[in-house]
């Protein structure tokens, strides 16, 4: 009796003990943050880069975004949830996408990138850990960071199927 108690023990502790180092492991530093982050901007410039202009307003649907309306609304949402959540400055990247030309919407969306990247290296490791209310959720900052990751990849997975959609091969993925 007293060996299937310990053994018992033994395996709580040891899937207790597995499941918090696997938690830790998915967790990345701020440096690899940052690099995912700057892979993510270069992915966006290609894309944008490969769209002839006769494909900048190309919609699948008249209700959904147009081409660039998609590569533009990455950049305004890094900008708006850096500032917002992630204690970005108040100086902050603006474009008018309807008068933009090719080369301003890139420099825009670089701009945004690194924008976003300058308020993550802003955080604290305490500011990361921070819970706050994030769109009717409590998050931390951290999880805010995995969100604007989540979001730009989003659109910019629209915007890769727009490219198809014209007949154009998309950049390859780099994942890292």
């Amino acid at each position: 009796m007293i060996n299937k108690i310990k053994v018992s023990v033994v395996a709580v502790l040891s899937a207790v003990i597995m499941a918090i180092g696997s938690l830790a492991q998915a967790q990345t530093t701020k440096e690899e943050f940052l690099s995912k982050w700057n892979n993510s901007k270069q992915f966006t410039l290609d894309v944008l880069a490969k769209m002839p202009d006769s494909g900048m307003d190309y919609k699948t649907d008249p209700g959904a975004m147009s081409f660039k309306e998609q590569i533009h609304h990455i950049g305004t949402a890094i900008v708006g949830i850096s500032q917002g959540f992630l204690k970005g400055g108040a100086e902050t990247p603006s474009l008018d996408v309807n008068t933009a030309t090719r080369a301003q919407l890139a420099d825009f969306v670089a701009k945004a990138y690194d924008y976003g990247a300058a308020a993550v290296q802003g955080l604290s490791a305490a500011d990361e850990a921070e819970k706050i209310e994030v769109f009717g959720n409590m998050v931390s900052r951290r999880q805010v960071e995995a969100l604007l990751i989540d979001h730009s990849t989003h659109h910019r997975g629209s915007a890769i199927a727009y490219l198809r959609a014209n007949g154009v091969e998309p950049p390859a993925f780099v994942g890292f």
